[in-house]
């Protein structure tokens, strides 16, 4: 059980943010490395995407490679980052691309290992909606 003390410890968020803010950054780049790398390695790994699921590091990293840069810019809406101890954290947010008028959300879960932060799931859905 999580002493609930330790929910939201403003170092941990801080950390979180760093690691959230880096891998946006690769993200938009379309830095493959630096993906692959925020990514747990490990055949557990889950990630569902728009339009794709992959299971596992093996399956992430095809999709990495398979996957041209985006010809969009995203916008961030409304991020959400808890932590739940030291060394598990959620990251949560909405964003709008250039390229269309439907609403993106996306979900990751951060787990501190010996390695640093790495997300062991995540989820990317996009669906029409009125945003506040």
């Amino acid at each position: 059980m999580i002493d609930t003390r330790l929910i939201d410890d403003e170092l941990v968020l801080e950390e979180l943010h760093a690691v959230f803010v880096a891998y946006e950054a690769a993200l938009m780049a379309n830095d493959v490395d630096a993906l692959n790398a925020f990514f747990w390695d490990d055949a557990r790994t889950t990630r569902y995407g728009i339009a794709d699921r992959q299971w596992g590091i093996d399956e992430l990293r095809a999709y990495r490679a398979a996957t041209p840069a985006p010809q969009f810019t995203r916008t961030l809406h409304h991020l959400r980052l808890h932590s739940f101890g030291h060394d598990v954290a959620v990251a949560q947010v909405e964003f709008v691309r250039s390229d269309t008028a439907l609403r993106g959300f996306q979900t990751q879960t951060w787990v501190r290992l010996a390695e640093g932060w790495r997300i062991v799931a995540a989820h990317v859905s996009m669906i029409p909606f009125e945003a506040d």
